[in-house]
């Protein structure tokens, strides 16, 4: 992994870290929401793998979508957990 795909992972944690805490009202800072979208991306990945959804490659708006979508429920478990 070259240093430009690591700066587009961070760039798309960040994004889509930014949009889960928009659409949530949780999340934090640039930091978190880097975490988050990169965990996000997984959870992502493999819930839309469950139903049989291709897998997100690459940097492009497919990929954002799945990061989105994981960080989403990564933050409504973590808001349920903490209550």
């Amino acid at each position: 992994m070259d240093i430009v795909s690591i700066i587009l992972w961070i760039v798309l944690g960040a994004v889509a870290g930014w949009i889960a805490h928009v659409i949530t009202g949780r999340g934090g800072g640039l930091i978190t929401n880097i975490l988050v979208g990169i965990v996000g991306a997984v959870i992502g990945g493999f819930l839309l793998g469950l139903i049989g959804l291709g897998p997100a490659t690459g940097f492009n708006l497919y990929s954002l979508l799945v990061a989105v979508v994981g960080a989403v429920v990564l933050l409504v478990i973590l808001g349920l957990i903490k209550r």
